[in-house]
């Protein structure tokens, strides 16, 4: 087996920055109870899982919430959530719409109260990044149509794109600031420190996009690529996650400076990797592309080990590729898997 020659930071900047790195990166996205499944078959806790793994993983840093009190089972937008139990694991979702009710932009103006970047505290981030000198870190980003679709409620914000565009487009305008500034102030808080900044929204289902590519040019493109201005001009690299059958739209998205497409999930409509690779692979970075739809959780040690071989010689071919699953690995597969997915990452990922 070759020797490490590159710490994970170095081995990740190598791919985004078109250098050749002494192996593939590998990252993990993963549920809770997951984790807690794969820490229990190796024996080990977290940060002895990912060294024993050999995986990247980002570190990531965040500011301290501060502000007013927030009620139980809130988040600062005051959207309420409660525990949905699946079976192997439970997710948090949103059971309530604070601005379900109201009609106008002047009824939410008048009648609710935006967060602000005040309400939380960027002086504890210096110190969290002490001692990551090895790991590549991640901060700020942005997200707002998932919020906004939790603020008015998943149903209203779709009919609200065509019956009441006044209002997303202020909604949105409100969110994004926050999240501006938010990232603005986390990269003054480390200047030149953060390596990754999550420029998100997920816009493709599983067959096609879930919105038209109208919508998405109106309401989303013009303010993203506001925040990816500020995070190129902070010297981060831009990572953008977006679910599903969303080739459509990828040349509008590199057109605004995308650089790292997350999750590859390719056995959705028109995301083939071959044909991502040939017609996209000179301007994006691809992470993910580990299913885990069908052969993570219900397939066999070796399927996974086919798979990963198989990402590495056509999403890496000649760079370009970090190998990750696509999507959170779920606690239903079983964890020999998972742990197939890095060592075959590991034994042939060498560059």
């Amino acid at each position: 087996m070759p020797k490490e020659t590159m710490t994970g930071r170095e081995r990740w900047l190598a791919v985004i920055n078109r250098e050749k790195p002494d192996r593939v990166p590998m990252d993990i996205w993963v549920t809770p109870e997951a984790i807690d499944k794969l820490q229990a078959h190796l024996g080990c806790d977290y940060d002895e899982m990912l060294k024993r793994l050999h995986i990247d993983r980002p570190f990531m840093v965040w500011a301290k919430y501060v502000g007013p009190s927030i009620p139980d089972g809130e988040n600062e937008f005051g959207v309420k959530h409660r525990v949905v139990d699946y079976g192997t694991g439970a997710y948090y979702e949103a059971c309530s719409s604070p601005l379900a009710g109201f009609e106008t932009v002047g009824e939410i103006e008048a009648g609710y109260t935006w967060p602000s970047p005040d309400w939380w505290d960027y002086s504890q981030i210096p110190g969290m990044i002490e001692g990551k000198q090895d790991r590549i870190i991640q901060g700020g980003g942005s997200e707002p149509l998932l919020i906004y679709k939790q603020l008015r409620g998943e149903e209203q914000a779709f009919m609200d794109l065509i019956l009441n565009p006044e209002i997303v487009h202020y909604c949105l305008g409100k969110l994004f600031d926050l999240a501006y500034e938010n990232t603005r102030r986390i990269f003054e808080a480390i200047p030149g420190q953060v390596h990754l900044t999550y420029i998100a929204e997920d816009v493709g289902a599983q067959d096609s996009l879930m919105y038209s590519p109208d919508q998405i040019r109106t309401f989303l493109h013009p303010r993203m690529k506001r925040m990816i201005e500020l995070t190129k001009q902070n010297g981060s690299h831009v990572f953008h996650h977006t679910d599903g059958a969303v080739r459509d739209i990828l040349p509008d998205l590199i057109d605004i400076g995308i650089e790292i497409l997350n999750p590859i999930q390719w056995r959705c409509a028109g995301m083939e990797r071959g044909g991502l690779k040939r017609d996209f692979g000179d301007r994006l970075i691809f992470h993910g592309g580990v299913d885990n739809q069908h052969t993570i959780p219900f397939g066999t040690v070796d399927d996974v080990r086919r798979e990963v071989i198989d990402n590495l010689r056509i999403l890496g071919a000649g760079g370009g590729y970090i190998l990750a699953p696509c999507h959170n690995i779920q606690s239903i597969g079983p964890a020999e898997n998972v742990v197939a997915l890095y060592e075959a990452g590991y034994e042939h990922g060498w560059t």
